[in-house]
């Protein structure tokens, strides 16, 4: 078992082509150490959403228990068995959708500043916006405030005001998508934790602070979907979900070079090429054709033109939603692509012929320490990297909290009455043997 300790969070990312489990802990230097990773192949997840129940359990399964075996195999630990009963997972698809949305509430004790506790109230109340039927509000996500007549405030709390608002940029998705995943989650005998959109999770892993500041548009490539999600000022602008994503690009090869699934998917991944320019005329890949015939001679230009036509079409969209946004010139970071679909060749200078605008790839090398998986620095890992960071944001939340109720329980000597309450509270977050010695 881990140590008492040791606190760890599962990030598990159920996604178009794969299900991915990954395993961390935070180190002294607060970066992550990655324990464990395992992953299976999704077959029950169509286009970001949950479609068959028994098929994604049965990924789920098989990717925790890889995880599992992962962290027993690590050489930097001396745990030999761990148990995983809750997870951080992410949340994406067509269905999602978001919205503008601005609340407000008033303050009926006007002597006293602005507190947390008011903003909580606000950000509670949004979650009562009426929706369309079979939608569910997934994330309230709170921009500039209003106290009184004083706009543009970043942080209302100690601030003196009768009237508190806030725009707020709010995430919805299907109820039945989210049972889905619920569904599946539970039957592989598990419990969430936390439910988070996945490009939110990316951009966690990937953007550093400066770029959220300056203005930058994240593009999350995946098999199924791309998601978009652009940030201004450290606080999320705008996001949306394009229905394109690896597999179209897959399917357009298939066609276009007229080879098996499995051979367009080794072709893509191994000689795809986003820019038909930067290849020679003279390169050729030559591939087993069907049983008794000749094998079959593929032009790495053409499979090129065949990708870069695709690429093209899913920034023009990017580049849409980024005019939409009304940001197009504030966008000072540029383009951030991750994903596994961002791991093509040249696809930064495709990009950039497109939109017009700076990009790079972005990876999760930044917030990771030691770990003995090196694939874990790929792209197509960002959003289970990303979770876990989440999922530590939200233990390092509820310390905070746990710690300033813990300060009231000595201030009024109600210790054990009082603490029992905080135990059911925190039940998610478990206190270390340093937090119950006063007890």
């Amino acid at each position: 078992m881990q140590p008492q300790e040791l606190k760890i969070v599962v990030g598990l990312d159920i996604g178009t082509t794969k299900v991915c489990a990954i395993v961390g802990t935070k180190n002294e230097h607060g970066k992550i150490d990655i324990l464990g990773m395992g992953k299976a192949e999704s077959l029950g997840v169509i286009r970001g959403e949950v479609r068959n129940i028994d098929k994604t359990v049965n990924a789920i399964n098989e990717a925790i228990a890889k995880a599992k075996e992962s962290v027993s195999k690590n050489p930097n630990t001396n745990i030999k068995g761990i148990e995983i009963s809750s997870v951080h997972v992410g949340i994406a698809g067509q269905h999602i959708k978001s919205l503008q949305h601005k609340n407000s509430i008033s303050r009926t004790n006007t002597e006293d500043e602005i507190s947390k506790d008011d903003v909580e109230r606000l950000i509670k109340d949004t979650y009562n916006l009426a929706l369309p039927p079979g939608d569910k509000i997934i994330h309230v996500l709170p921009q500039e405030y209003t106290v009184d007549d004083e706009v543009d405030v970043i942080e209302p709390i100690g601030m003196t005001g009768i009237r508190l608002s806030s725009n707020f940029h709010i995430i919805t998705g299907h109820i039945e998508a989210i049972k889905n995943i619920d569904k599946s989650v539970k039957r592989a005998n598990l419990t969430i934790a936390g439910l988070i959109l996945e490009p939110l999770s990316s951009a966690d892993a990937v953007l550093a602070q400066e770029e959220l500041e300056a203005g930058v548009c994240l593009v999350d490539i995946g098999g199924g979907t791309t998601d978009v999600a652009i940030f201004k000022n450290g606080i999320i602008r705008h996001t949306s979900v394009i229905p394109f994503g690896g597999n179209v690009i897959t399917d357009d090869i298939i066609d276009g070079c007229q080879v098996l699934r499995n051979q367009a998917e080794l072709l893509k991944v191994k000689f795809g090429s986003a820019l038909e320019e930067q290849n020679k005329e003279n390169e050729i890949v030559t591939i087993p054709s069907f049983r008794g015939r000749a094998p079959k001679e593929v032009s790495i230009k053409n499979l090129a033109k065949v990708i870069q036509s695709r690429i093209e079409e899913i920034f023009e969209e990017v580049l849409f939603q980024i005019k939409s946004s009304g940001l197009e010139k504030k966008l000072n970071a540029g383009i951030v692509i991750t994903g596994g679909g961002s791991q093509l060749k040249h696809l930064t200078m495709t990009v950039e012929l497109v939109t017009g605008m700076d990009t790079r790839i972005g990876y999760a090398n930044e917030h990771l320490g030691k770990s003995h998986i090196d694939e874990i620095k790929s792209p197509m890992y960002a959003t289970a990297v990303g979770l876990v960071i989440k999922g530590f944001e939200g233990i390092d939340m509820s310390s905070e909290e746990a710690s300033e109720e813990l300060l009231d329980i000595k201030e009024v000597k109600e210790g054990k009455s009082i603490f029992k309450g905080l135990l059911k509270k925190y039940n998610n977050w478990m206190f270390s043997a340093d937090d119950m010695k006063d007890f």
